[in-house]
């Protein structure tokens, strides 16, 4: 990694001096407010406890939702806090406020072996536009700065990037120090075969992606409703199935570039808009009639695609194979996570690139068995596009 960890940090910098770490507690929430999914802010407790260790006070930033800069009574991060003091197994206080001289004042008087967790960063105007005042104001919260939010490095907002201009050193935490390994591992030195499987709904946010894969990985497989886009730029019928039309030029430059197989699916699950997956049917690809939309890949693609899964050396995947969320869609995403594991298990490199294929993951109860789970689904993909983010390169050079 070419930023300075915060494993280099000694004693003198930590000792009693206030941290502002930049976290990722973006996380769902249930009724009553419950936390629905830690996984995030499980990723930040080695982090937090290196610090505590060391004598540092964690002051944690985060934003959580789309709040537009106001307040959302909704998208309070006060019940992330009590779900933070569970699982750290330290006391950890809230403020309801997060730029004011009351909070910096209650930043300064910390104890020893505390944290402290401000409210929502989006819910301040300037967080989404990096305001230079703004920043000045957050900066007032710690004497140093570690940044372990590496699903919003990709953003140049206030609190990942405006704030460094004020804060020495600067550095990763261990949560983005492990995610830059795994995924400059990617871009730097894949076993062969190496297999790219992409999935999801919008081949915008990818074309990056899939543009840099095309001309280094082995086989592309393509599901989920991006595979739509290619089916129609290779002339199929897709009947109501959801088409970026916009990207149909690209999909079918890169159908037609040379030195890369392309999987895209062979037999698709379907079912009448609006309708309950009970309703669905398998067909061929290229066979959905005008008033029908593919929601899943069939049972033929699945075993094709795992066959491939398997026999790889290197695995990137991003993105569901179908609407997953619904009962009856759900057959192809689960079948990729479970190939999957298994390849991990004979020693595959496999990465799973954040976002719903994440999301997949954790509820097949695979996590655990791949090599690596991405906390970040658009901060991944930006990065392996192209080798660097705005809050890395805010950070202090190793």
């Amino acid at each position: 990694m070419n930023r300075r960890s915060v494993r280099s940090l000694d004693r003198d910098t930590l000792d009693g001096r206030r941290a502002l770490v930049r976290v990722d507690y973006n996380v769902p929430l249930g009724a009553g407010g419950r936390v629905e999914d830690a996984t995030r802010i499980d990723a930040t407790l080695p982090t937090l406890r290196l610090l505590l260790e060391g004598g540092a006070r964690p002051v944690l930033l985060s934003h959580l939702g789309r709040p537009g800069g106001k307040v959302v009574a909704d998208l309070s991060l006060r019940p992330v806090a009590a779900a933070l003091e569970h699982r750290l197994a330290s006391p950890v206080r809230f403020r309801s406020d997060t730029d004011t001289e009351q909070a910096a004042e209650a930043a300064r008087a910390l104890p020893a072996g505390e944290v402290l967790l401000l409210e929502n960063t989006r819910f301040l105007p300037g967080e989404t536009k990096n305001d230079a005042e703004l920043a000045r104001r957050l900066a007032r919260l710690g004497e140093f700065y570690v940044n372990d939010a590496f699903g919003s490095t990709h953003r140049a907002h206030a609190s990942v990037v405006g704030v460094t201009e004020h804060l020495r050193p600067a550095v990763a935490g261990l949560l983005v120090e492990a995610e830059l390994e795994a995924l400059s591992r990617l871009r730097e030195g894949t076993e062969r075969p190496f297999v790219v499987a992409f999935g999801g709904a919008k081949i915008g946010d990818k074309m990056p992606l899939v543009e840099a894969f095309a001309d280094r990985a082995d086989t592309l497989l393509i599901g989920g409703a991006l595979a739509n886009t290619f089916l129609a730029a290779a002339g199929r019928e897709v009947g109501r199935s959801l088409v970026e039309q916009d990207a149909v030029p690209f999909a079918r430059e890169i159908l037609g570039r040379a030195g890369i197989e392309i999987r895209l699916p062979v037999d698709l699950v379907i079912g009448a808009p609006g309708v309950e997956a009970g309703e669905s049917r398998v067909v061929a690809a290229g066979g959905i009639p005008d008033d029908m939309a593919a929601y899943d890949i069939g049972p033929v693609t699945r075993h094709e695609f795992a066959a491939v899964i398997r026999d790889a050396r290197t695995l990137f995947w991003n993105g569901p194979m179908g609407r997953f969320e619904a009962e009856g869609y759900d057959a192809g995403t689960r079948a990729v996570a479970a190939a999957a594991a298994e390849a991990a298990g004979h020693g595959t490199y496999c990465v799973i690139g954040g976002g719903d294929s994440a999301r997949a993951v954790h509820e097949a109860g695979l996590a655990a068995r791949v090599s690596h789970v991405s906390t970040g689904g658009g901060a991944a993909l930006e990065y392996l596009a192209h080798g660097t983010l705005p809050g890395l390169e805010a950070l202090d050079d190793a």
